[in-house]
């Protein structure tokens, strides 16, 4: 059944989760007549974003991403709050698919009333989010999620983008996997504000506060990301609920730092610039494909990159200057 838009914004600001999950269908389809619709929803639900706090949460497969998600999200909840859960799932290269397995692995979750989890597959889109998880989260916002919890898919040090549309980035670490400091990439540490240290139990701690040392030790080489803070390195297990109230304190305070000195509205200002950015190049090349002429260069220029005739950055160069440039 197809929902007119002022069926869907009712939908979305009387916190229907069927009408919220439909919306955010709507928002992920490619079909002309579907990105019509969607920002025309978008731009009605404008005024009623911006409320939440958006909340990143990656680290490689094995850290526990889902079960902390879970356990803090029903403390948040317990603590009055309403959850909205984004897990992007990788999509396969080979045939697009994708399992978005996350909502059974939260079952406790998503029987709350107070809770919405959706998963949504990468499709391709690097960094860790789906291309429209900024879009997504608007739509959760405007239905009065006070917590957006971003889950990315945790491939690696590819998730550096999901620091674009949030404002809390916390990594989760885990210990026992060889080298500890292995998993210390100087480009998502320079994107994170929160490193929780999980699956720490008695027979681990002490390896676990050697960890903290060492994280600490490489945190002291690598500029502030906000002025006034220094990442705390916690310990914990999500799945005993052991450092999790710890956890939204750590929130609570950097959220009250960031507003204090004007760096949260300024920082949220720059994210939305950037999808502007992201958006026009995804424009600029739909319009210019839907002609004949232009598609035609486009599958050549594409075909000499991918046999190699020239370097594909050249070809990209070659086929944007063809149509674009003044002469």
């Amino acid at each position: 059944m197809k929902f007119s838009t002022e069926e869907l914004m009712e939908g979305i600001q009387s916190g229907n989760k069927r009408l919220i999950a439909k919306a955010i269908t709507l928002v992920e389809s490619k079909k002309a007549e579907h990105r019509t619709q969607a920002e025309e929803l978008l731009k009605k639900i404008m005024p009623f974003t911006g409320n939440s706090i958006r909340v990143g949460i990656t680290g490689v497969p094995g850290a526990g991403k889902s079960t902390f998600i879970e356990n803090f999200g029903r403390l948040a909840i317990a603590n009055g709050k309403k959850v909205a859960v984004l897990a992007i799932d990788p999509s396969s290269s080979i045939n697009k698919g994708s399992i978005l397995g996350d909502k059974t692995r939260m079952e406790e979750l998503a029987k709350e009333e107070n809770a919405f989890i959706r998963p949504s597959p990468s499709s391709g889109f690097l960094g860790g989010v789906a291309n429209t998880t900024f879009e997504t989260m608007m739509i959760c916002e405007a239905a009065g999620y006070d917590y957006i919890l971003i889950e990315t898919v945790g491939v690696g040090q590819s998730e550096v983008l999901v620091a674009d549309i949030t404002d809390v980035f916390l990594f989760l670490k885990i210990i026992g996997g060889g080298d500890e400091l292995q998993g210390i990439k100087r480009g998502i540490m320079e994107m994170v504000d929160l490193i929780f240290i999980n699956k720490v139990e008695k027979e681990n701690l002490q390896k676990a506060k050697n960890t903290r040392l060492e994280l600490k030790r490489a945190l002291d080489f690598i500029p502030p990301k906000e002025k006034g803070w220094k990442i705390p390195v916690l310990l914990g297990s999500a799945l005993y609920n052991e450092g999790l109230e710890e956890i939204c304190t750590k929130i609570d305070e950097f959220i009250d730092l960031k507003k204090k000195t004007s760096r949260f509205n300024e920082v949220r200002t720059q994210q939305a610039e950037k999808r502007f950015e992201y958006w026009v190049q995804e424009y600029i090349l739909a319009m210019m494909k839907r002609s004949d002429s232009v598609e035609a260069a486009y599958i050549q220029h594409k075909k000499n990159a991918s046999e190699m005739v020239s370097n594909p950055s050249t070809e990209a160069k070659l086929f944007v200057e063809k149509f674009l440039s003044k002469d």
